[in-house]
């Protein structure tokens, strides 16, 4: 299959100084009135216009901020291949935070659901502003792997950038964290204050527990990230622990549990009769955590119109201190206030629903003062048989206390293994309910590596059976079972890099992509479309 040739640019002054040589005189000077601008003495075509005469495109993309729409199509026509406009809008084009959203968004929408392997994205530096230019390298080095080109006076040619984000950099950086955070990572978190009860002696968690030590010791609003089930409350509740609110109440309160009719009288109370059913007057969580931090849990899944009076409670007065909050019980017209610190959580991309118009931007940047990102578990292998046996341990006491004839059950040393294997894409949710779905079924004191894989299975709906227990004789084959144990592997690094083959090989310990392309090749795997899990 030919490789198919994307280009995308910013359109710039340059490009419709070109276009305004081959006007007639009055469309010609309409022009250069919209854009302020005076012909130049020497004719040019622009940088877009030289770059498409030297090199061929199967697809062109271009980015408008502000030109007049007419203008826009006038260009289009006068470049004389199809191109499609994306009209955005940047008020400041020098302002990177307002760049690189907007960019960002047009990458994704370009190169959304195709296929790498076969398609080439092209980027067009010459246009734009330097903020413009710098944005278009950090993402065509990063996320968007891609080829620049440049143009000028009459010239292109295809600009090397030696450096790659990924490969030179990123790792680096995350051998060398913040020089701040470092002696708390050589410290487990059982030796951190407020933190005793997180579990794991793992740099990324070593690393999370010190960001959260230093967050919870200033009065000021905390996003806690991370995928279902990697422990967001406990983090939460740990913060609070650990700050000078630790005498004050902890409210939880899980904002997709609650209807969003609702959510409102929980969170900031209501008035008797201020509703169907409301036959007195109630006290809203906020007056609840006057003094200590109150915990929106699933904060993303607010409605647009709860984000709305969020952010009037969550701005404190001029004047006031960073937790001072001003808020109205439902039906009542009084103003209250209390003195309270937001901790908040999600597992949903912000960032993303803010581009998509579903999460307020100013309410995100109110409560993202400080962001702690968690890590999952299958970043943090080395924690999961210690998180096992402890959650084991939990479980044992759970059925104890019911059953009086309950023996406690324990871990064989292959089950650990198989736990520390196991990639558990739910977290510690999962692999408590795996456990205790083995502890339930196990035949026997000792679970066993088949009891966790029957678990396993049955919470992915399947009967695979665990690689290290499939039954040998009656047509077993020991290369095809190989195989199979190689195909899932590849499969899991591939999904988990997005399809890029070069990040998969380094996550498999692959000395080169090309060694592992072979393999998906000799599998018949090389036509799959790849997913993160």
């Amino acid at each position: 299959m030919a490789t198919r040739r994307i280009l995308t640019s910013w359109i710039g002054h340059n490009d419709l100084l070109g276009l305004a040589f081959d006007l007639p005189a009055a469309q010609q000077q309409k022009l250069l009135d919209s854009i302020s601008k005076s012909l130049p003495s020497k004719k040019h075509l622009g940088p877009i216009k030289t770059l498409i005469e030297q090199e061929s495109f199967d697809e062109v993309h271009l980015l408008n901020n502000g030109y007049e729409p007419w203008a826009v199509r006038a260009f289009v026509k006068w470049l004389g291949i199809p191109a499609k406009v994306h009209a955005v809008e940047v008020k400041n084009p020098t302002d990177y935070s307002a760049i690189f959203p907007v960019v960002d968004g047009v990458l994704s929408e370009i190169t959304g659901g195709r296929n790498s392997r076969h398609t080439e994205l092209c980027i067009h530096l010459s246009p734009g502003t330097p903020a413009m230019i710098a944005i278009w390298v950090l993402l065509g080095k990063s996320r968007y792997p891609a080829t620049f080109f440049q143009s000028y006076n009459g010239r292109s040619w295809e600009t090397a950038i030696p450096f790659d984000l990924i490969v030179d950099f990123v790792p680096e950086l995350l051998r060398a964290p913040d020089s701040g955070l470092l002696h708390l990572a050589t410290r487990s978190p059982q030796e951190v204050a407020g933190f005793e009860s997180i579990i794991g002696q793992s740099q990324a968690i070593r690393l999370a527990v010190g960001r959260a030590q230093k967050a919870a010791i200033r009065d000021v609003p905390v996003l806690v990230l991370g995928e279902t089930g990697t422990g967001k409350e406990l983090f939460a509740r740990a913060i609070h622990a650990a700050s000078h609110r630790k005498d004050g109440p902890f409210v939880a309160i899980n904002c997709a549990a609650m209807p969003k009719d609702l959510l409102e009288s929980e969170l900031f109370g209501h008035a008797k009769g201020a509703f169907t059913g409301a036959d007195k007057q109630r006290i809203g969580a906020f007056e609840y955590a006057d003094g200590g931090t109150l915990f929106l849990d699933e904060f993303g899944e607010c409605a647009p119109e709860m984000q709305a009076k969020l952010l009037r409670a969550l701005q404190p007065p001029p004047g006031k201190g960073p937790c001072h909050r001003v808020f109205q019980r439902l039906g009542e017209s009084k103003e209250r206030s209390s003195n309270v610190r937001i901790v908040a959580a999600t597992n949903r991309n912000l960032l993303k629903d803010i581009r998509e118009n579903l999460f307020r931007e100013d309410l995100y940047y109110r409560l993202a003062v400080i962001t702690l990102k968690l890590p999952p578990l299958r970043e943090r292998r080395t924690d999961i048989p210690l998180l096992a046996e402890a959650l084991l341990e939990q479980i044992n006491r759970e059925f104890a206390e019911t059953e009086l004839s309950y023996e406690p059950r324990s871990l064989s040393r292959t089950a650990l293994a198989y736990v520390k294997r196991n990639p558990w894409y739910g977290n510690v949710r999962q692999l408590y309910s795996a456990l205790v779905q083995a502890a339930v079924m196990c035949e026997g004191a000792v679970i066993k590596p088949g009891d966790l894989a029957s678990a396993t299975a049955e919470q992915r709906g399947s009967d695979e059976p665990d690689a290290m227990n499939a039954p040998i004789g009656d047509g077993f084959s020991l290369e095809k079972h190989l195989e199979s144990i190689q195909g899932h592997y590849l499969a899991l690094a591939m999904n988990e890099a997005n399809g890029v083959l070069a990040k998969a090989a380094r996550s498999l310990g692959i000395a080169n992509y090309q060694t592992l392309d072979a393999q998906l090749k000799r599998l018949g795997m090389e036509k799959r479309r790849w997913k993160s899990k």
